[in-house]
């Protein structure tokens, strides 16, 4: 049990940890909402009164008694999850051991260097292999370098068309499905790095989320062939067209309609599109990048994927964003822009 004047209950933790897990990237947008509304008497015209840091509770010696992780590594991890927020502060507050061998409990508390936000308790487990945590219902990479692992394997593994620099040095993979529409809201956002990093290769895997979204294979295979056959600037011309046919995916005869629209309007023959992707060789393709995508633990669309690092593009400000890759860049120390 942790011994300290900042309590830490059961109902508190599970509730924190979800927001931890959410935190990874929306912290700051989630923040603005827990800001306290004025009192009803201030005057709307006066300027507001400036606020101070809370003081964090002290950190009790006797609340770290897991050998591992070190709270070294504990810190390092946060700035390079946190580092890109200028206005976040944070607190190793404890490293636990727990009744399982080698997984150990770390509490954190987050806030903000000018103090408008309550501080809040975050946790976290790191599991025995020490390169990964759970943070809610999910699980993440965890050290000093938590995103290596992942970055590695997506310049092995992301063979999507691309648009930027042939380089890896800056890899943003984008995971999306055609038949989502937070994916269709997320191409905007995508434009925009691609003119504000025009260093970086900016790849495009298919992972079409098949038990809600059923023509999202369809279209993903579709995408595939104008790939193979016409080049990533067809492909960024066919996914442009279905997403702003994305309404027509809805029934049988829109999604031949609007996918042959879309093959068209690449400067590819639909008919031939069509014949490339009813192949065993296409649907391979789609599958492995849909393995991909669970492989790197992506289990919702649109995600990008920064380096390694994951980003949900749906529930991310542009500016925030942009933060991130322009934070992730510099750790890694290469150019982006």
């Amino acid at each position: 049990m942790i011994r300290q004047s900042f309590r830490f209950t059961s109902a508190r933790i599970a509730g924190i940890t979800a927001l931890f897990a959410l935190s990874f990237t929306g912290f700051q947008a989630a923040a603005q909402q827990q800001v306290p509304a004025a009192p009803a008497a201030q005057d709307p015209s006066a300027p507001a009164a400036p606020t101070a840091p809370i003081e964090f509770p002290k950190a009790d010696p006797t609340n770290f008694t897991a050998t591992s992780p070190t709270k070294e590594v504990v810190t390092a991890f946060l700035q390079a999850m946190w580092g890109y927020d200028e206005a976040r502060r944070w607190q190793v507050q404890a490293i636990v051991k727990t009744p399982v061998e080698g997984i150990s409990r770390v509490v954190v508390i987050v806030g903000d260097k000018a103090g408008k936000q309550k501080p809040s308790a975050i946790g976290f487990f790191v599991l025995p292999d020490a390169k990964h945590i759970i943070a809610g219902d999910d699980i993440l990479p965890f050290g000093e370098h938590p995103y290596q692992d992942y970055r590695v394997r997506l310049q092995e593994k992301a063979d999507g068309p691309y648009r930027g620099s042939a380089s890896k040095d800056l890899e943003l993979v984008e995971f999306a499905d055609f038949q989502c529409p937070h994916c269709k809201d997320a191409q905007a956002n995508m434009d925009k790095l691609a003119v504000d990093f025009p260093k970086a290769r900016i790849v495009y895997q298919n992972y079409p989320l098949v038990r809600i979204h059923p023509a999202a294979t369809t279209a993903a295979e579709y995408a595939v062939c104008v790939t193979k056959q016409g080049g990533s600037a067809a492909y960024l011309q066919y996914a442009a067209a279905v997403y702003d046919g994305q309404d027509g995916l809805s029934t049988p005869d829109g999604i031949t309609l609007t996918l042959n629209s879309a093959a068209t309007k690449a400067g590819q023959d639909p008919a031939k599109i069509a014949a490339c992707a009813v192949t065993p060789e296409t649907k391979a393709t789609v599958d492995n990048s849909v393995k991909l995508a669970e492989d790197l633990n992506i289990n919702q669309t649109p995600v990008l994927m920064v380096n390694g690092r994951m980003v949900p593009l749906g529930s991310v400000p542009y500016e925030t964003l942009k933060q991130i890759v322009e934070y992730q860049a510099k750790l890694d120390g290469v150019a982006g822009q």
